[in-house]
């Protein structure tokens, strides 16, 4: 049976004189053992949550239960929850080893105690040569490291990540998710971690929660939320889609290009359907579902990005892998034929 670890309870906060909603009854469990992302673009209200759940903002209305308790109006230090910033905050004047063990000395471990849980972070954190180095004279990845170490030292519940990423560099940033999915699996602790990076958030969760203006857009698996979202927010959101009218009737629907296309249960009236570039093959042209003409195609390495014209003027991005040449062999005016890929329409709420 899956044991709960923080759940939200219809949480809404306002600020100022209740001119600005941060968060609409916003309703979430998160389970114990479960790294979570809360995903979304800026002001969406992530952070808010998270500062709510962490005790440095309280609701106006609703509740956050820990383990089953309410602690909506328990101070940050009467929660078992600890936090990492996006600044890292650690104390410059403490070495590597004091700025770890500072939380549990300060909540009157003995010595001997804090020292060898100081031992045990440094080697989880894989810092034991750097102990007496102070955060100057550490790399950015490294002080987040130390930052890390230093919330697992006292065995949290929970452990909240806002944006900790953020300032590092594309390789370190990549090296330090692989670094915290590891920690997180190490110490079996939660982890509720937010980000506005779509990639972050698929290749390091559990679950993710998708927020957009204060409200809960979808939560589920990066899996499904990446194959099948719900709207066109998180459609449009998370990767790269394509979006094309239609209208259904029942079985099948017409494109706003007139051809129409088998998909069972599409329903009755005007429709959106979304597809991944992925999702699209190129054909001789008159073959495939439908026809269209190469705008322009751009070399990404692996794979070309070919942006194409439906008859209609609708623009489509197609991905395929690039073969051994590198070239792909598409010019620009080219006419193609386009085929969807079995399952590539997704039908979208709104």
């Amino acid at each position: 049976m899956t044991t709960t670890a923080i759940e939200a309870r219809a949480v809404t906060k306002r600020f100022g004189a209740g001119e600005i909603t941060a968060l609409d009854a916003v309703s979430i469990s998160i389970a114990q053992g479960e790294f979570f992302t809360l995903l979304g673009p800026s002001g969406c209200g992530k952070t808010t949550l998270l500062r709510c759940i962490a005790g440095f903002e309280t609701p106006t209305d609703g509740a956050i239960l820990l383990s089953g308790s309410d602690i909506t109006a328990s101070p940050p230090n009467k929660r078992n929850v600890n936090t990492v910033f996006q600044s890292y905050a650690l104390f410059p004047h403490l070495t590597v080893a004091q700025n770890i063990g500072f939380g549990l000395k300060m909540r009157g471990d003995d010595a001997a105690k804090v020292d060898k849980r100081t031992e045990e972070m440094l080697a989880l954190v894989k810092m034991e040569q750097m102990a007496s180095r102070r955060p100057e004279q550490l790399s950015g990845g490294q002080q987040q490291r130390v930052a890390l170490a230093r919330a697992l030292a006292p065995a949290p519940e929970v452990l909240l990540l806002d944006e900790p990423l953020s300032a590092l560099d594309l390789k370190l940033r990549k090296e330090m998710q692989s670094e915290l999915k590891r920690l997180q699996s190490e110490t079996g602790i939660t982890f509720v971690f937010v980000t506005h990076d779509q990639e972050e958030a698929l290749t390091m969760s559990d679950r993710i929660a998708v927020m957009s203006h204060g409200q809960l857009q979808q939560v589920g698996s990066p899996r499904e939320i990446y194959t099948r979202p719900v709207n066109r927010f998180v459609a449009d959101f998370i990767g790269e889609t394509n979006f094309l009218e239609a209208e259904a009737k029942g079985d099948s629907v017409t494109l706003s290009t007139g051809d129409t296309l088998p998909l069972p249960g599409a329903g009755t009236g005007p429709i959106t359907l979304a597809v991944r570039p992925e999702l699209l093959r190129l054909t001789e042209p008159g073959e495939g579902d439908l026809t269209a003409t190469v705008r322009d195609s751009v070399y990404f390495g692996t794979d070309w990005h070919c942006h194409l014209l439906l008859s209609d003027g609708t623009e489509v991005v197609a991905r395929m892998q690039s073969p051994p040449t590198g070239e792909s062999g598409i010019g620009k005016g080219q006419p193609v034929g386009l085929a969807f890929a079995p399952g590539a329409l997704r039908v979208l709420e709104d």
